[in-house]
C-alpha cells in the first residue's frame, strides 16, 4: 500500500523588483504564480531580490547596451551590485550565443572571478523565472534546512555502505 502523502502547497514568496522591470515579462509570470513582487526604485536597475533567501539578481540584456558595452557603465554598476549583495547572480540574458554576448560574458567572468558574483545565461524569461524560483527557493530558511538534513542522511548512507569504510574499519 502507497504512503499517503499530502500534497504540498506550492512555494510562494515576496520579491523586491526594480521600478524598471515593472513591464517586464518575468515580472507577469511571477504574478501568474501568486509571487508578491514589490518594486522600488531604491534597487539596482534590472534587480531582482529575495528577502527571504538572502539572494539577489541582476538582470543584463546586452541588447540595451551600447556597442561598446565597456563604456555602458555596466561594470560598475555589477561592482556595486556585489559589494551590496553578499548572495549575488548576475542573469545575462543571451536569446543566442553571438560575438558581442560570448565577449560580454568573457570580460564580465574575468572581471568578477574570484568574487561572490555567480553568472548564468538565460536564453527565455521561462529560463529566466525558473533560475529565480530555483536558486531563491533552495536557499529560502526552511527549505535550506530540509535540503541541509537530506544531505546529512545522504551521507550518512554513503558512509555506512562503502565498501571503502568497511575496508578501512577491517584494518583497525
Amino acid at each position: 500500500m502507497a504512503a499517503y502523502r499530502e500534497a504540498t502547497p506550492p512555494w510562494r514568496t515576496t520579491i523586491i523588483a526594480s521600478t524598471s522591470l515593472q513591464n517586464h515579462d518575468t515580472c507577469r509570470i511571477l504574478s501568474a504564480q501568486q509571487h508578491r513582487i514589490r518594486f522600488s526604485d531604491g534597487v539596482e536597475s534590472g534587480a531582482f531580490i529575495f528577502p527571504l533567501s538572502g539572494t539577489a539578481f541582476l538582470l543584463v540584456d546586452p541588447q540595451d547596451l551600447p556597442e561598446r558595452f565597456e563604456d555602458s557603465g555596466l561594470i560598475e554598476s555589477i561592482k556595486t551590485f556585489v559589494q551590496v549583495h553578499r548572495n549575488s547572480f548576475l542573469l545575462l540574458y543571451a536569446p543566442f550565443n553571438g560575438k558581442k554576448e560570448l565577449e560580454m560574458l568573457h570580460v564580465i567572468q574575468s572581471r568578477f572571478f574570484g568574487s561572490n558574483l555567480r553568472i548564468l545565461p538565460v536564453r527565455n524569461n521561462t529560463e529566466i523565472v525558473k533560475a529565480l524560483l530555483t536558486i531563491a527557493k533552495a536557499t529560502s530558511k526552511p527549505h535550506v534546512d530540509s535540503i541541509r538534513d537530506r544531505m546529512s542522511l545522504a551521507r550518512a548512507h554513503v558512509l555506512e555502505s562503502s565498501p571503502v569504510w568497511e575496508m578501512l574499519r577491517d584494518f583497525l
